[in-house]
């Protein structure tokens, strides 16, 4: 009887370790998120200031999308107290650039 109970015992405490084994465990799925607007938030007054602004637009074959390079044949205007920013036109659309780089930082609309 004394053995069967110690059996009991002994695998009363393994499960016991093996829940409390399982609750250490701990998985982690990581996935990519996916970017569906844009990261960078442009101030207000650079927006205003772009949409304000004359210039002719630049015909350009492809899509103008965030995160492209802008070539070198089309002219970045600066915005006046942002030097972080520039923008052009094009395809008629107006597009916020950071100048250092030429990438478009934003389209708008």
């Amino acid at each position: 009887m004394t053995s069967k109970l110690i059996l009991a015992g002994a695998a009363a405490f393994l499960s016991l370790s093996a829940s409390a084994y399982a609750q250490d465990t701990v998985i982690i799925q990581q996935t990519d998120p996916v970017m569906t607007e844009s990261t960078v938030v442009v101030p207000g007054g650079v927006r205003t200031y772009v949409l304000e602004q004359q210039v002719p637009s630049v015909t350009y074959e492809g899509d103008v999308l965030e995160g492209r390079v802008i070539p070198e044949a089309v002219e970045i205007y600066p915005v006046d107290g942002y030097t972080d920013y520039g923008y052009t036109v094009v395809n008629e659309r107006r597009v916020i650039v950071d100048p250092q780089t030429r990438t478009v930082v934003q389209v708008l609309e």
